[in-house]
């Protein structure tokens, strides 16, 4: 996952949504940016150019994802092949990522802490072994954390504190025995980041 030098609740304020980089705190009263409670310390957006709007969109799906310019231009290059609108495959790649599907699953705090298991090595995918965060799972897989893993406890922690959040309906979450299956893709309804991705395809275009 990307590292960032500035301080991360200033990344969230400065595209003015919570990207939950910091994990329970993004979920905390503490969070500079809270709908909710109607606080939303915002950074004031200087005046952009349409380059600059592009730019803006692709580095905020880039942060919420964790992914750096490299990999984010593989996964564009990956959907420009792919049938279909290139701006939804691109996202819906992104949403397939191992680490994004643990964190979804309520089984981290953060898509860091996710990665953190899957480096490890405390991840399996079909039985097997998988230290690659940016795994693309396919239909029928089976995720699962080893049973004898000390983020075994730690999973079960984060499912009780967030039993309340509404996981996505492409995959379905063994809670008792922690595991995942993949029932289909997710499709674009389904990216809970705000983004126009046609200003992202429109940058790569040129």
């Amino acid at each position: 996952m990307a590292k960032y030098i500035k301080p991360l609740c200033k990344i969230c304020r400065k595209y003015g949504m919570k990207l939950y980089l910091k994990g329970k705190r993004c979920e905390s009263d503490k969070c500079a940016v809270d709908p909710r409670k109607g606080k939303i310390r915002l950074i004031k957006p200087k005046k952009m150019s349409e380059y600059g709007m592009q730019l803006r969109e692709k580095n905020k799906v880039k942060i919420y994802y964790g992914v750096l310019e490299r990999q984010f231009k593989r996964y564009f290059e990956i959907a420009k092949k792919h049938k279909g609108v290139t701006g939804e495959v691109l996202l819906q790649l992104l949403e397939r990522r191992l680490d994004n599907v643990v964190y979804r699953a309520n089984w981290a705090y953060s898509r860091k802490m996710a990665k953190q298991m899957i480096n490890h090595g405390q991840i399996l995918v079909n039985g097997k072994r998988n230290d690659r965060p940016g795994y693309l799972v396919e239909i029928g897989d089976v995720i699962q954390i080893k049973p004898n893993s000390k983020y075994v406890k730690i999973a079960k922690e984060c499912i009780e504190e967030y039993k309340t959040k509404a996981r996505p309906l492409w995959f379905e979450v063994d809670d008792e025995n922690l595991k995942i299956k993949i029932l289909r893709y997710p499709t674009r309804d389904e990216v809970p980041i705000p983004v126009d991705e046609q200003l992202i395809i429109n940058l790569y275009s040129k």
